[in-house]
Order: C-alpha cells, then sequence, then structure tokens
C-alpha cells in the first residue's frame, strides 16, 4: 500500500480556518468537504472560501477535497476548481462520494492532473453491489458510507452495526481483490472514543486499513488502532522465524501458510522488515 489512510479527516468546507487546526493532530489525509458538511445555499461561497485557503496548505499529509456527486448542479464546478488547485499543487486530489459507474472515476481522472490522488466512496446500494467491478477502475482508496447507505436502504442505524455487517465487509472483500487501500465507515459519536477504538478495532479485524475521523480525538484513536503494535510486530518476526527453523509452533500454535501471511502482513503495515 503505497497511500497511508489510516485517518481520513473531513473539515467543513465552510469552515476553511479548521484546515490547519485538524493538521495538529496529523491525520494522514485532510479531506476539505463540499458535500455532506456544506448546505446547498453556502456550496459556492465554500468552494471559493476552501480553494482560497488552500494557497497555504496545512502542515499535513495529503489534503484532498471532497467534491459533490455527479448528477448535482455542483459537481461540474467542484471538479473544475479542484483540477485548477491540483494543477497548482494546493491540492492532492479530491474525494468522489457515492461512485456507482466506472466512467465516473475515469471522467475525474480525465480533469485532474497526473499523479493526483482519488478517493471514492461505496456508499449506496448499487454503489457497494457493484464494489468490485467499480474498485477494478483502480482509484488510490475508498472508503465504505455507512449512514449513506442506510438512508439510501430506508434502514435504521443501530449501535452494533449488524445492518451493515455485509455491505462493510463486501467493501472491504472488494478493496482487497482490486489492491485498493480501504477506509472504514465514520462514528458519528465523535467524543465517544472508547466507542470509535472499538470500531475501528472491529475494522482492522475485517481488513481495513484506516478510518473516515470527524473530530481531532478520532485521529490519534485510528493510529492507535491500525498501526501495529510493538508486541505485534514482535510475534510476526517470531512467526516468520520459527517458520524458517521448521519449528511450525508459536506460542503452543501451530504456524502455516495462513499465520505468515499474516505476520508479512503485520510488518509490511508497519513498514518494519
Amino acid at each position: 500500500m503505497t497511500f497511508p489512510v489510516r485517518s481520513l479527516m473531513f473539515v467543513p468546507g465552510g469552515r476553511p480556518e479548521l484546515l490547519d487546526k485538524v493538521s495538529r493532530s496529523r491525520p494522514d489525509v485532510v479531506v476539505a468537504d463540499l458535500e455532506d458538511a456544506v448546505a446547498p445555499g453556502d456550496k459556492e461561497r465554500a468552494r471559493a472560501a476552501i480553494v482560497e485557503a488552500l494557497a497555504e496548505r496545512p502542515g499535513a499529509g495529503a489534503v484532498l477535497l471532497r467534491i459533490n456527486p455527479p448528477g448535482t448542479p455542483w459537481y461540474a464546478d467542484d471538479l473544475a476548481a479542484a483540477a485548477t488547485a491540483a494543477t497548482q499543487e494546493r491540492l492532492d486530489g479530491i474525494v468522489l462520494p457515492k461512485y456507482e459507474r466506472r466512467s465516473q472515476l475515469a471522467e475525474v481522472r480525465a480533469a485532474l492532473p497526473t499523479g493526483a490522488r482519488v478517493v471514492v466512496g461505496l456508499e449506496s446500494a448499487r454503489g457497494v453491489m457493484d464494489a468490485r467491478m467499480l474498485l477494478e477502475e483502480g482509484p488510490d482508496a475508498a472508503y465504505f458510507g455507512a449512514e449513506d447507505l442506510i438512508a439510501d436502504l430506508g434502514g435504521r442505524r443501530t449501535p452494533g452495526g449488524t445492518e451493515v455487517l455485509y455491505a462493510r465487509s463486501r467493501v472491504c472483500l472488494a478493496a482487497h481483490v482490486a489492491a485498493v487501500p480501504s477506509i472504514d465507515q465514520a462514528v458519528v459519536a465523535v467524543r465517544d472514543t472508547d466507542f470509535f477504538r472499538s470500531d475501528a478495532a472491529q475494522a482492522r479485524d475485517l481488513g481495513y486499513h484506516g478510518k473516515i475521523c470527524l473530530h481531532p480525538l478520532q485521529v490519534e484513536a485510528a493510529h492507535a488502532v491500525f498501526t501495529p503494535s510493538a508486541e505485534e510486530l514482535a510475534h510476526a518476526r517470531e512467526v516468520l522465524a520459527a517458520a524458517e527453523q521448521g519449528v511450525g509452533v508459536v506460542d503452543g500454535q501451530m504456524v502455516d501458510a495462513a499465520h505468515l501471511a499474516m505476520a508479512r502482513g503485520v510488518l509490511a503495515r508497519a513498514g518494519a522488515t
């Protein structure tokens, strides 16, 4: 994975002054949001304000702009503004929400300069059902949007999340098959860090690489969950060493090819050897 996405931190597009503030929590990716975070009557003003603010980039990792989805009145102008900002190196790329058709990614790629990042959102019934086909087009990363999916289905969100477990797993599987980094759903209870950690841990167990963050407190928690601990690294090295010696047993448990693959994955996520 060449695009670190442990934390995808969203900032309301109408509050450009927050760009610098959230960068202090050092998220892997900062996203200025022109979609959900901006009311319809404020879209044009927010777009102009955020593009102006990007003249002085925050001290963070990648900086992206979430545009409004295709088919909305603001999409074309959002994409044009993002393309200009990316060409001027004010922006690293965009987040394309409600990704449902392969042609949408192709159109965005054609508008942006070479090398610009595109993160797509799979957050509708159509997008989730067609996840494998859509991700074969090669976006730089993909996120699963539980809230929008349930709104599309007419369902209800619950603390346990069983209503989205199938879709959450389907997106993660499709991303893995396409070798696309996957980013898990948001936790809207922004100050409940205990719940965020447990939800992030479940996502990590499923195979996700990172998580949407809506508050700086969530960034630290996301990094703690999605960065292998010293104990995990030590265990991974022990598993690999045991296999080399032909022992095949670590901590009383048999080591087979699947355990070797998991150990290598742990070291890869940490950039360790």
